[in-house]
């Protein structure tokens, strides 16, 4: 999920997230911090000083460029915390190496271009010479790959476990909510978080459906070239397809006060009731130690790099 801004008079931290195992990661700009429920019933806390590349490089934080760095930044983080949410939820320590997460990472890559741009490419050959405007064409194709995107998220939503996943979703995205809203640190607690809602202009998953938007309009200045054009086209211009995406949804955070940015982006929101579930009371627990960890690593600004592992002992109050 892509950091958030808030729209508060108080200066507030910005603050993005993402559901795991069991459990939440949260992101500032410099830290990130990840808790999970373990088969015990406490909650594993671990914080991590990590600055993003676009604060190293300053020309990585330039427009339109910013947003492929963050797309790249956030896969690899995903995973990292995928796998470290892994070990704590099942108490067996798993591990992956360097090697391991970018082969995950490349393999991800490649299921997702294959089935939701060459794939709907593939199948609009078929229906290709039916089409004189070129514009109509890229159209239906870019329908069809909305279709694959739904289908797909509606059927894993029928798994169990991604049930609960989406669960913490849920949950992150009301924590996060509850402190943009103005409800001061030492507050966040499920009792005052839970009357805030699941969704959130900002969400990942509204970032992907605004790729599979922006794609169609990208795509239509292109014409019908022959095919194999046309798959390395879709394939190339991925990048440009992010970077565009990520401003966007940037915009819509930055002035969601107004009432058409959240007609516009009212897809998003819609789809999110898919992508995320009423937490219980356990999980926003798991949600708000995650996000305290980070904030309190910002305001207290540790000066060294190393890692700071706690584990609390929290009861559950669902």
């Amino acid at each position: 999920m892509p950091e958030h801004d808030s729209n508060c008079t108080t200066k507030k931290i910005q603050v993005g997230g993402q559901a795991v195992l069991e459990g939440v990661m949260m992101r500032s700009k410099r830290f990130w911090a990840i808790a999970v429920r373990r088969p015990d019933q406490t909650i594993s806390t671990k914080i991590f000083k990590e600055i993003s590349l676009m604060s190293k490089k300053k020309v990585l934080g330039f427009f339109f460029i910013r947003g492929i760095v963050a797309l790249g930044e956030n896969l690899a983080l995903g995973f990292k915390a995928l796998s470290l949410s892994v070990s704590e939820a099942t108490g067996d320590e798993v591990k992956f190496s360097n090697r391991q997460m970018a082969i995950s990472v490349v393999i991800a890559l490649l299921f997702t271009v294959g089935i939701f741009f060459v794939l709907p490419t593939l199948i609009g050959r078929s229906f290709s010479n039916f089409f004189k405007s070129s514009v109509v064409y890229n159209l239906l194709e870019g329908l069809v790959r909305i279709v694959f995107f739904l289908v797909y998220i509606a059927i894993v939503s029928l798994l169990k476990d991604i049930k609960r996943l989406f669960q913490y979703h849920g949950a992150e995205h009301k924590t996060i909510a509850a402190y943009e809203h103005g409800v001061e640190l030492e507050n966040l607690n499920p009792e005052t978080i839970r009357k805030y809602s699941r969704l959130h202009l900002r969400c990942g998953t509204s970032f992907l459906l605004i790729v599979m938007v922006v794609s169609i309009l990208i795509f239509a200045l292109l014409g019908k070239p022959p095919i194999i054009w046309r798959i390395a086209s879709r394939i190339v211009l991925i990048p440009v397809i992010a970077g565009i995406s990520y401003e966007l949804i940037r915009l819509a955070g930055k002035f969601s006060r107004f009432k058409i940015i959240n007609i516009i982006f009212y897809p998003g929101l819609l789809l999110q009731r898919i992508t995320t579930r009423e937490p219980d009371d356990s999980q926003i627990e798991v949600a708000v130690s995650s996000f305290k960890e980070v904030l309190t690593a910002e305001q207290n600004e540790p000066s060294d790099d190393k890692i700071i592992i706690r584990q609390d002992n929290v009861s559950v109050n669902a």
